[in-house]
């Protein structure tokens, strides 16, 4: 049987990827059509949603000032916040994550303490860091650092406990030191537990800054989404929440990627 050219492999390939959700998409997009058509119906339908949010659809960078912005300048400004909080998470819950599965005192010592901040709803750190920081901005960040924080942390200190016996008895025998180790030893072993930590972390931090916006207002999708329904826009509030979803899904599949990359090199 003759080979197909690469290109028609390729398209294949994308086919079978694409083809499923997508058919499955234009069927609930009609089962909602047909839902939302009756004169009693709670929620618009696609095609009404479409026809009173056309501008805003069009037209995502709009800004004439104020808190009167397109969509892409509110999730511009709460993935903003994301990347800070997520970052500082990042590197606090990795480095804390190294210690605890190192050290069995610290796990004794700081362990209980972490389960017991990790139960506390995020929201519930707003009102304690605003009166902290005075400034919402700042209070926002806290917020998402203090969600994404734990599956990071807890997913890294798993994964340096897993590390096997025998590449420490390596690490013995060569004599590395500690930053030899966990650059050499540690990092490359713990990969695939830090990234799994690190999508979870994003997609917490995700959920929580747009109920974080609702609260503390200003430029965010959170804020934004919290305006539409004071103002009864309800086809509004559907669109932005469809940005929602995508900009959160293509976060996950960014952290994939290159946890995928960080895998690859780690063997290597």
């Amino acid at each position: 049987m003759p080979r197909l050219p690469a290109f028609a492999a390729i398209g294949k390939s994308v086919a079978a990827r694409v083809l499923p959700p997508l058919v499955m998409l234009v069927v609930l997009i009609g089962l909602w059509e047909l839902a939302a058509s009756g004169p009693k119906a709670a929620l618009p339908s696609p095609s009404l949603i479409i026809q009173q949010s056309f501008d805003l659809i069009v037209d995502p960078f709009y800004d004439r000032g104020g808190l009167d912005k397109g969509l892409f300048w509110h999730i511009l400004a709460s993935l903003t916040r994301v990347g800070q909080g997520f970052a500082i998470a990042a590197v606090v819950g990795i480095l804390t994550g190294v210690l605890l599965g190192q050290s069995q005192m610290a796990m004794r010592g700081l362990d209980p303490l972490f389960q017991i901040l990790r139960t506390i709803p995020p929201l519930a750190w707003l009102p304690l860091s605003l009166a902290a920081f005075r400034d919402s901005n700042p209070s926002a960040i806290f917020v998402i650092f203090i969600t994404s924080v734990w599956p990071i942390l807890i997913n890294t200190s798993v994964g340096v406990r897993a590390i096997p016996q025998d590449y420490r008895n390596v690490a013995a025998v060569l004599r590395l030191n500690h930053l030899e180790f966990f650059f050499k030893i540690v990092l490359p072993s713990t990969v695939p537990y830090i990234f799994t930590g690190l999508r979870i972390g994003i997609g917490l931090s995700w959920l929580a800054i747009i109920a974080a916006e609702m609260l503390i207002g200003g430029v965010g999708i959170g804020f934004f989404i919290w305006d539409a329904w004071n103002s009864s826009n309800i086809s509004d509030i559907i669109v932005a929440l469809v940005y929602v979803g995508l900009v959160g899904f293509c976060l996950d599949r960014v952290i994939a990627g290159v946890g995928a990359l960080c895998a690859r090199g780690a063997k290597a």
